[in-house]
């Protein structure tokens, strides 16, 4: 069986299919998810207890303080723990909301997925950058795009 992402090793096609698919869902860049997928780093099933009490779960490492906020919506831990994009396309939400809500630049607003403590978001932040960085490259090499007003003629007239 060929792979479809031949240079992205077999286990971890998923996190880069799912990444992308819900990056786009939430209109979210690509780059980002990746970055925070690959840093979170975590397992479908997977359950990580932090000193604080909480539990950081599943692929995205999603923590369990943020599920409160998603138990009125009808999503349980173990929605947020199955494999698949499922757990994703939550984080792509959550990411999607600090983003859109939250103070500062892109990189800190988006280490908020990890913390908002000054210290731990910027090591995050500094780390996000570095694998985010690496994504773009990637992404580049994959999924070229294309300026509408510089590389398309008029039709007819090429």
């Amino acid at each position: 069986m060929m792979d479809v992402l031949p240079d992205i090793p077999p286990e971890r096609q998923e996190m880069v299919a799912c990444s992308l698919g819900a990056a786009l869902a939430y209109d979210i860049p690509a780059n980002i998810l990746l970055a925070v997928a690959e840093k979170e780093g975590g397992k479908p099933g997977q359950w990580v207890r932090n000193e604080n009490g909480t539990f950081d779960v599943g692929a995205l490492q999603f923590n369990t303080a943020y599920l409160r906020e998603l138990s009125r919506f009808g999503i349980t831990p173990k929605d947020v723990a199955a494999p698949g994009c499922y757990p994703f396309l939550l984080a792509a939400w959550r990411i999607r909301g600090h983003l859109r809500n939250d103070e500062g630049d892109v990189w800190t607003r988006a280490a908020n997925y990890h913390s908002r403590t000054p210290r731990f978001n910027a090591r995050y932040r500094a780390d996000l950058i570095r694998r985010a960085t690496r994504w773009t490259t990637w992404l580049d090499g994959h999924f070229p795009t294309h300026d509408a007003v510089v590389d398309v003629a008029p039709y007819g007239k090429r």
